[in-house]
């Protein structure tokens, strides 16, 4: 009977993954489904482009919408069944930990070419579709750029005192790599605790934590307070489309540049299918739309570098991303359990 109950309980959970979440389970190898913590608008152009390209998936691409921490614990706990064809927008950590859990499959060799060596896993099993700054932005109908802070260690300072929203860390890749990089930043290796100090300092500063990016920016929008931290070409999506006030800063000692990428899920169910929509988003042609009409910083060399870009006046804070990634689950363990909404 016990084992009758498990075998129910497992049915029951994998509905819930196809079903319960928006998602209709395909018939056989005809559709493709992704997991994806991109853009929601920008997610939708692009699968209906390919759906354009490829007229034999048209309404059979399905698409969920996660926090990128989300997706990875999703591809790792349905494992033993995978549901997922594509992963799609994470940071270097989260995939080379899927990777090395054996989550993920090679993609195709023409598209693993593309990308140069520094931007995608030694084996292939993953790629970075793109290079995403993570910046300090503030709201310019309350603070002028004088009044604003102008580096990392300015968020810390008494002044900026419950003047500071902060996308909840845990959920968020982004906000994982953020507090991962400040760390670094201060230490980290053997050492964390000069890291942990200054995110306690942070902490304080900070007036609330936001549920999600929605949450963030209409918090942000409506005045609670008028700075935070989050990726650029997401700050720069919000001022196209809402037309709201964000004003991203050009750092003094640099902005991190994370490594954002996609993979195929191993033993996914619609494997032809993920390696075209794979070939399709990582051509020269549709890199080069997605870097002039959603500010991203393409990996693929042949696509070039953004008109925007330039002006901003960006340069790169050195990050050890290879000891982020070993130690990130532990750094944000400790973060949630003994500095948020401590100090």
């Amino acid at each position: 009977m016990r084992r009758i109950l498990s075998i129910v309980a497992g049915v029951l959970m994998l509905a819930g993954v196809t079903a319960g979440c928006g998602l209709t389970p395909a018939g056989g190898d005809s559709g493709l489904t992704i997991y994806t913590a991109r853009d929601k608008a920008l997610a939708e152009s692009v699968v209906k482009d390919f759906e354009a390209a490829y007229p034999e998936y048209q309404g059979k691409v399905r698409i969920l919408t996660l926090g990128a921490q989300e997706a990875s614990e999703r591809v790792s706990a349905e494992k033993g069944r995978p549901q997922a064809d594509i992963w799609w927008g994470g940071s270097q950590q989260q995939f080379t930990q899927a990777a090395n859990a054996d989550l993920l499959a090679p993609v195709p060799d023409q598209v693993r070419d593309r990308v140069p060596e520094r931007y995608r896993d030694a084996q292939g099993r993953w790629v970075g579709e793109m290079v995403l700054a993570e910046v300090v932005f503030y709201n310019d109908q309350m603070l002028t750029p004088e009044q604003a802070p102008k580096d990392w260690d300015d968020l810390i300072k008494p002044e900026y005192q419950d003047k500071i929203v902060v996308r909840d860390v845990a959920a968020s890749g982004t906000m994982r790599s953020i507090y991962s990089a400040m760390i670094t930043r201060n230490g980290g290796g053997e050492n964390p605790e000069p890291g942990y100090e200054w995110l306690r300092k942070l902490d304080a500063n900070t007036k609330v934590y936001a549920a999600n990016p929605t949450d963030l920016y209409l918090r942000i929008q409506r005045q609670e307070a008028p700075i935070s931290v989050w990726n650029l070409q997401d700050v720069m999506l919000q001022q196209k489309k809402t037309g709201a006030p964000f004003k991203p800063v050009a750092t003094t000692s640099g902005v991190p540049q994370l490594i954002d990428g996609i993979a195929k899920v191993k033993g996914g169910p619609n494997a032809a299918a993920a390696d075209k929509f794979l070939d399709f988003l990582l051509g020269v042609e549709k890199q080069k739309q997605l870097a002039e009409e959603y500010f991203q910083i393409p990996t693929v060399e042949q696509a070039g570098q953004p008109s925007w870009l330039a002006p901003l006046n960006l340069h790169e804070m050195p990050v050890d991303w290879s000891l982020a990634a070993e130690k990130e689950t532990e750094w944000i363990s400790y973060w949630s359990e003994h500095i948020k909404n401590k100090n």
